[in-house]
């Protein structure tokens, strides 16, 4: 199973420097979990930059994954991760996602650079 954090689908729908490295865990959408609050930032930043359209199409090819929805004992390991490995609120969720769901994550955030269960790729 698979988690792709928002800079890796932000990444992989523009094409980026990173794009190749993202391609696999997005395309293989029967391994893919997709968080929903991987959704609302995705959907975020291309509805600033490109437009609802751009936008919708986006969040049309995320939810070709499972859709996780913030549970209350998902948010509460969220928690404990921020807390322990000081990270954001929403890149905490995303890793208590993989954890729960006994996924990899993929990302090129900074924050999971030195996290076992993270596939990790510097931004470029």
């Amino acid at each position: 199973m698979n988690v792709v954090d928002s800079s890796g689908w932000l990444e992989y729908l523009a094409d980026g420097p990173n794009a190749d490295f993202f391609a696999m865990p997005i395309t293989a959408t029967a391994e893919l979990i997709v968080p929903t609050i991987s959704l609302y930032e995705v959907f975020k930043r291309i509805l600033q930059q490109r437009g609802e359209d751009d936008a919708l199409q986006a969040v049309a090819l995320m939810q070709q994954g499972t859709i996780i929805e913030l549970t209350a004992p998902l948010a509460l390991s969220a928690a404990r991760i921020s807390h322990t490995e000081k990270i954001p609120m929403a890149d905490s969720i995303m890793l208590a996602t993989a954890r729960a769901y006994g996924a990899t994550l993929w990302s090129q955030d900074s924050d999971y650079e030195h996290i076992a269960e993270v596939r990790y790729a510097a931004k470029k």
